[in-house]
């Protein structure tokens, strides 16, 4: 293959792992540090009311997912009651009713709003049709004159509809929005009379109202804090603007609870009705508020993530997937820095244990293991013995004194010492017979030479794979793995003189 087609690949396998990680990040909001926490919100309603010892039926009008915030769970709490939820006219209605039903009577409803990055909305069944303005006489004509003013000075139906918001929040009122709004019109009004205008000149739009999501408590029968805008119908998708500003925004933190005129609460079997509602923040770990979101959203990429797997697999993968990372750091070692090693991977195995055991414990662990296996495979060498039977007693021998070492260690009261079994005993026992083979070939400072850059190797890899934020960062977006084959596909190409040699060559250099 050319350098052409190696450097082709290595974009492309670039482009795919950083286009996944950036919609992860962004669009599924899964966080980039290991500590990373976001803000969620419980919002509680509280419905009392005295029952009459009749059939009793409450009904209230509950939040529902949009485009910026996500219902993640809901509880209806009470007793006795049946519990229908229902949507009609684009508004989540829950009923609770009883047959019977004496005494004061309270229920709940839990709910968890959590920020989304990504629409979670409910389908439109069809485009809906504007509802009827009824204007007659006088404001019929204050109406008309004031659309063609607005229309003169607008280019399409966001400039109008900002426009028509500019004109009915104008101080003092022009004589038109006076004889449509009266004296000292409410925001509320100001938004129904937008709606009922916009519907005079054949465009869609709606109320909507909401709450401000901070810790708060409010009685919906009493002081009730909301907040109006209007949505309006445009290119498939609802437009949502300040009825303050006329801005086609509104801020990120108002939660809409319901459209249009409908009444939220309705009482039938029952008076003294009161609704309290209470909205409290808490933090949760990033990870899981990225996973209940996508629950709602679902996208196909978290069906297929590795959050999808059982608890215990998900454990052994934050392992597994720092091979990789460990695999290319010796790549770099061994290629650009040109330290010798015994074996391709046995490094980066040894520091992969060396997370169990703490690094101090690991060196004097694998030192003193390498160091008897080694006098012992020399001391088999005078048996004679052919290549298999040598190495199983070598294997034989390796398990023997990882035994030894973790008894030891623990009647000496030196718990760490117990990881011992976790080295890789397979690649201890090539190690020790590599070593010796070197030793004898070679001399016994090529071998301590490689010996020792196999322990400098598994440190550095035991380092960077301990990492937390690399760990973290393979483990919830290891799409980045295939940034890291890229650059080893690029690395593979590497044919320049390594760092060592220049040092073995500067007589050369200088000469």
């Amino acid at each position: 293959m050319n350098k052409l087609y190696v450097w082709g690949l290595a974009s492309l396998l670039t482009i795919i792992g950083l286009g996944l990680f950036a919609y992860k990040a962004y669009f599924l909001a899964f966080p980039i540090r290991p500590d990373t926490s976001v803000r969620v919100w419980n919002v509680e309603t509280h419905i009392s009311f005295e029952a009459k010892e009749e059939p009793a039926k409450v009904s209230i009008i509950v939040p529902m997912s949009t485009a910026r915030f996500a219902i993640t769970g809901e509880s209806f709490i009470s007793s006795g009651y049946g519990i229908l939820v229902s949507t009609e006219d684009r508004n989540r209605r829950a009923t609770w009713s009883i047959r019977k039903a004496t005494g004061k009577q309270n229920l709940y409803y839990q709910a968890t709003v959590r920020t989304v990055r990504i629409a979670v909305l409910t389908p439109e069944e069809e485009p809906p049709k504007p509802s009827e303005p009824a204007f007659q006489g006088l404001s019929l004509e204050a109406a008309t004159s004031l659309l063609q003013e607005v229309r003169a000075k607008s280019a399409d139906t966001v400039s109008m509809v900002s426009e028509l918001i500019k004109w009915l929040n104008e101080e003092p009122p022009r004589p038109p929005v006076k004889v449509l709004l009266g004296d000292q019109p409410k925001t509320e009004k100001k938004v129904e009379m937008a709606v009922r205008l916009l519907a005079q000149a054949g465009i869609v739009a709606r109320s909507v109202h909401g709450i401000r999501l901070h810790e708060e408590k409010f009685d919906f029968s009493k002081n009730i804090p909301l907040i109006h805008w209007l949505e309006v119908y445009h290119n498939k998708k609802w437009l949502s603007f300040n009825p303050m500003s006329g801005r086609p925004s509104v801020p990120g933190d108002w939660l809409g609870w319901w459209r249009g005129k409908q009444n939220p609460v309705a009482l039938e079997g029952g008076d003294k009705l009161r609704v309290r509602v209470a909205i409290s923040p808490r933090l949760e770990e990033g990870i899981i508020a990225a996973q209940e979101t996508g629950s709602v959203s679902k996208p196909l990429l978290l069906k297929f993530s590795l959050f999808s797997l059982p608890v215990s697999t998900q454990a052994v993968y934050r392992v597994l997937l720092m091979i990789p990372v460990g695999a290319f750091l010796l790549a770099i070692f061994r290629n650009i820095i040109g330290i010798k090693t015994f074996g391709t991977f046995m490094p980066v195995l040894i520091g992969l244990s060396f997370r169990e055991t703490g690094l101090g414990t690991g060196i004097i662990l694998f030192s003193i293991v390498v160091a008897m296996g080694l006098t012992i495979r020399f001391w088999l060498e005078r048996l004679k013995l052919l290549l298999v039977p040598r190495l199983t007693a070598i294997l034989t021998v390796v398990v023997l004194l990882m035994v030894a070492l973790s008894v030891f260690t623990h009647s000496l009261g030196m718990h760490r010492g117990l990881s011992v079994a976790l080295f890789p005993m397979v690649i201890l026992t090539m190690t020790i017979e590599r070593m010796s083979i070197v030793w004898e070939e070679r001399g016994p400072g090529e071998a301590l030479t490689s010996g020792l850059g196999s322990l400098l190797t598994a440190i550095a890899a035991f380092l960077v794979m301990n990492i937390k934020i690399v760990e973290h960062l393979i483990f919830v977006f290891p799409e980045l793995l295939l940034v890291l084959l890229a650059s080893t596909l690029i690395l593979g190409r590497y044919s320049g003189y390594r760092l060592m040699d220049l040092h073995r060559f500067r007589v050369v250099a200088k000469g």
